[in-house]
């Protein structure tokens, strides 16, 4: 039997350029807009139209389904653009954004299925391996309700973490990805934080609903970087370990709102005079010092970003697998980018006087967002330092996650 052809189109793909260029131009509306989307709990509908609209969606998209199939800095450029516009926005952005990537690496049938009558569809995720799952001819079964699904309220699938129980009497589990489509689960509105608010990152319930084993994707092929979508997606963007994409999603968010953290601190110092001490903030050297530090951590966290993927892209390139020792060490400075932006926008905070402190100053809601996002266990460091030492002194690593 024939393989199902796309019906999609290909499309030649803007240059990276342009589409940076349009992140950098929505950063004046998605400014105005946070305040409603902290307030309603989601990325406004407009928002999420004007990304499709601008492409940023496809950066990570195969080419056969109407992607442009780039470069992975390309995406992280973008998402740290929106994220100095609005951080909930940069995050939705990058967990929904990099799911076209992850659903590259399934099996072809459940690629037509999310986008043979949509290539615009959108899915969102849980990877918690909280479901349980029962054997079934064809598939599984599914149960269970999943939280922190970011965007979940815009997009038509879910990916939803599970362990497959063995058939063996002792055997081990088998942790997969599990692919369901908006008929198969319910969103459940439960998202109230500090911070991150516009994230809308709602639980996900799903009542034994049936899935079929070509919609999971098993973590050993990912880990592997041997998957069944590989086979129709043969480009080498697809060759990269799926982990490395996943968890420079959840923090790259942060390096845009320290931006604007740094960009709110001057503001506020450029004509801020306290009324007890007479001291003018724009002569501060104490400001300046804790400024200037993280203006110049934030750049170097952003070199180290770009200089990872030049180099996974370079392997991939050449078609040489990854040393896993330099896997682990990729993974483990992704884990430290959030809590050194959270701490260095938090040292620059209590310098800026009493009115700093009010929910109307502009660094308050960068700070809380930061702080959030440090919740995300891909941004703990103390969960990714034992394969890091293990890596420097020649061990195997013990998660499969890298």
């Amino acid at each position: 039997m024939a393989a199902t052809v796309p019906l999609t189109t290909q499309v030649e793909p803007p240059a990276a350029a342009e589409l940076i260029e349009r992140a950098r131009a929505m950063i004046p509306t998605l400014k105005e807009r946070a305040k409603r989307c902290v307030a309603e709990g989601k990325v406004p509908d407009e928002t999420i139209a004007e990304m499709q609209a601008a492409g940023f969606f496809r950066i990570l998209q195969p080419a056969r389904w109407g992607g442009y199939e780039m470069h992975p800095n390309t995406f992280f450029d973008v998402q740290k653009l929106l994220a100095e516009g609005c951080m909930s926005t940069g995050w939705v952005f990058g967990v929904v954004g990099c799911h076209p990537y992850e659903l590259a690496l399934f099996d072809d049938r459940a690629q037509q299925e999310v986008w043979g009558e949509d290539d615009s569809a959108l899915a969102s995720s849980s990877y918690q391996p909280v479901g349980k799952v029962e054997h079934a001819d064809g598939g599984f079964y599914l149960t269970g309700r999943w939280g922190f699904s970011s965007g979940s309220e815009h997009c038509q699938w879910v990916l939803l973490g599970a362990l497959v129980p063995s058939k063996e009497p002792g055997g081990p589990p088998d942790m997969r990805t599990f692919l369901l489509p908006r008929s198969d689960y319910r969103v459940e509105r439960n998202w109230d934080v500090f911070g991150l608010q516009g994230t809308g990152s709602q639980d996900i319930v799903v009542e034994r609903a049936f899935v079929p084993e070509y919609r999971t994707h098993r973590a050993v092929d990912g880990f592997n970087c041997r998957n069944p979508g590989q086979k129709e997606n043969d480009g080498i963007l697809y060759t990269l370990p799926w982990a490395q994409i996943f968890v420079r999603s959840v923090s790259s968010a942060a390096l845009g709102g320290a931006r604007a953290g740094i960009e709110a601190a001057l503001a506020i110092a450029a004509d801020r005079v306290s009324t007890n001490t007479g001291k003018a903030s724009r002569t501060d050297p104490i400001l300046h010092a804790a400024i200037a530090r993280a203006s110049a951590q934030v750049g170097e966290m952003e070199l180290t970003l770009r200089a990872t993927f030049d180099d996974l892209m370079g392997y991939a390139g050449r078609g040489a697998a990854i040393p896993l020792e330099k896997r682990a060490a990729y993974r483990y400075q992704s884990s430290t980018v959030v809590r050194r932006c959270a701490e260095l926008i938090g040292d620059i905070l209590p310098l800026l006087g009493g009115r700093a402190i009010y929910m109307s100053s502009p660094i308050v809601q960068p700070w809380l967002d930061l702080n959030a996002a440090r919740a995300h266990v891909a941004n703990d460091p103390n969960n990714w330092t034992a394969d890091m030492i293990g890596g420097l002194m020649g061990q195997p690593p013990a998660m499969m996650f890298l």
